[in-house]
């Protein structure tokens, strides 16, 4: 069971990219979604960030709040 916080900072590191306020920042500045597209068909993700996130989001668990709110500030 995972019992680690879900946040930006713990999010980032599980799907291995740096995880730094400012990095986080920085990947946000850098990474748009167009309205039409899922966050995980993102063309920027891995496989594995991508099947990470659909999981995730499919299991409607701990982790789909912190990716919903990532969703919606990579389209601002």
């Amino acid at each position: 069971m995972d019992t680690s916080p879900h946040n930006f900072s713990t999010l980032f590191a599980q799907l291995g990219l740096e995880n730094e306020k400012e990095d986080i920042e920085r990947f946000i500045a850098t990474h748009k979604l167009d309205n039409n597209l899922a966050i995980e068909n993102a063309p920027f993700w891995s496989r594995s960030q991508k099947m990470f996130i659909q999981e995730s989001l499919q299991e409607d668990g701990d982790w789909s709040e912190i990716i919903d709110l990532l969703d919606n500030l990579l389209r601002n």
